[in-house]
């Protein structure tokens, strides 16, 4: 869309507030399908969520392509967003309770892997098409998303059903069959069922109604900390303003005073493969380095870049350096999400949670994550016109700063530790908060550090 928008502008002679709702519309609707989603892949299982959330990118896809005008196109957008919902629950999810826990955060940061080369393949489509004329280029740009798509829904096909859906459904003998293909020997398969059993026989697979009350009305400590650490992460990694940058970069490199349209899609190439190449970083660190160190170092780089970028930014195209510090500013922006917020957002919400509310409360991060992005894409052309672009990414460095704050006081490490384990480690008896429930008081109690051998580690 970075890249269409620039031909749509021309073509179908839109506003900049309806460009802002065209981009900001698919994170938007992608709401309706993250909450959904909790629901749909409890009810229909793992797989056929993620085959309906093809199904629904291969809609969109095609009625963008064919789009007469801007209704239409914001027709296609919508269905696209849908899916778009759907699948940011269900891949790292299904991901989660596939895999052993020493291979977890690699595995489950796969998804934002390949959606960052997708964002990539995306650039480099843009940069190809763009010769092409302007009432075609950018149908094609849109429409071309329907490949995937449709390689999508065929390959899920040929993958195993989760195991632990496996088990909530009491299906016993297909979950030992799954997890004999996913496990390295017939032993790590059955100890892994073995745990799955023990968290179902203590009721970590009830599902329903209850779910919503346990989540908000009637959470437990372990509960509480856990929505507050997926919720949280979720907003900040939409309100440090990673979709801006993807969405809106040609539009900052206009600014930093890159004007010819082939100038604009090649730099989006070089932040792509940034983007791409870091993320890789990420996946392969994830489980020896923890969540928590990378998470950091992530967020503070971002907030460092992001100021440069303001700086860059305010100074504008008057002298040569502010070009170059915008181009470094940018990759290194989207570089360090690639590291933290990016891959970690969706393994830390898809593994926290028990069993029994593992859909539902990853679905309501999600949520929060799609309204933010929605809010952040929708509004920043506007707030760049009140604010300037400068002061527009200053705001969002200061925000991945107290962004920085917040991972270290509230998210615990998690790696290493099977999901079963999760309650043990957001229970954190040793330190933390003791309540009165009684009188309704609280008294701070002391601190401890939890041991390499897998005692608790609180953020």
């Amino acid at each position: 869309m970075s890249g269409a928008v620039l031909y749509i502008r021309d073509d179908l002679k839109i506003s900049s507030t309806q460009e802002e709702i065209l981009i900001g519309s698919l994170n938007v609707c992608s709401l309706i399908g993250s909450l959904a989603s909790g629901k749909t892949s409890d009810m229909i299982g793992r797989r056929f969520t993620i085959i309906l959330a093809a199904t629904t990118f291969l809609l969109g896809a095609v009625l963008m392509g064919f789009a007469p005008s801007f209704a239409f196109l914001m027709a296609g957008r919508v269905v696209a967003g849908i899916g778009v919902g759907y699948s940011l629950m269900i891949a790292p999810v299904y991901t989660a309770e596939i895999s052993p826990a020493m291979s977890r955060g690699f595995l489950t940061s796969l998804p934002e892997v390949f959606i960052n080369v997708g964002i990539l393949l995306g650039y480099v489509s843009n940069y190809g098409f763009s010769s092409l004329p302007q009432n075609i280029n950018w149908r094609i740009m849109l429409g071309i998303a329907a490949v995937p798509a449709m390689l999508l829904a065929l390959g899920v096909l040929i993958m195993p059903e989760s195991p632990r859906w496996l088990v909530m459904k009491g299906r016993i003998e297909q979950a030992r069959n799954v997890l004999n293909r996913v496990s390295d020997s017939k032993a790590e398969a059955e100890e892994r069922l073995a745990e799955i059993l023990e968290a179902a026989e203590a009721g970590d697979v009830v599902s329903g109604g209850h779910v919503w009350k346990e989540l908000f009305l009637r959470p437990s400590r372990p509960v509480r900390r856990m929505l507050v650490a997926a919720i949280g992460i979720n907003f900040f990694m939409q309100a440090s303003g990673n979709d801006a940058v993807v969405y809106y970069c040609p539009e900052v490199f206009k600014a930093a005073g890159l004007k010819k349209k082939k100038q604009l899609f090649g730099v989006t190439i070089l932040m792509g493969f940034m983007k791409t190449a870091f993320v890789l970083v990420s996946a392969l660190f994830l489980d020896k380095a923890g969540r928590r160190p990378l998470l950091l170092g992530g967020s503070i780089g971002m907030a460092i870049s992001l100021a440069g970028l303001g700086v860059g930014a305010l100074v504008g195209s008057r002298v040569a350096w502010a070009v170059v510090l915008c181009v470094i500013s940018v990759c290194a922006t989207v570089s360090c999400f690639s590291v933290g917020l990016g891959p970690i957002t969706w393994v830390y919400s898809s593994e926290i949670f028990p069993l029994r509310l593992r859909a539902q409360g990853t679905a309501v991060a999600v949520g929060v994550n799609r309204v933010v992005s929605g809010a952040v894409s929708m509004s920043f052309l506007s707030v760049t016109k009140a604010i300037s672009m400068g002061g527009t990414f200053f705001v969002f460095s200061g925000i991945s700063a107290l962004g920085a704050i917040f991972f270290y006081v509230f998210l615990p490490e998690t790696k290493g530790r099977t999901l079963e384990e999760m309650c043990e480690v957001f229970e954190d008896k040793k330190r933390g908060v003791e309540e009165d429930r009684g009188r309704g008081e609280v008294q701070i109690g002391k601190l401890g550090v939890g041991s390499a051998e897998g005692e608790d580690v609180a953020g």
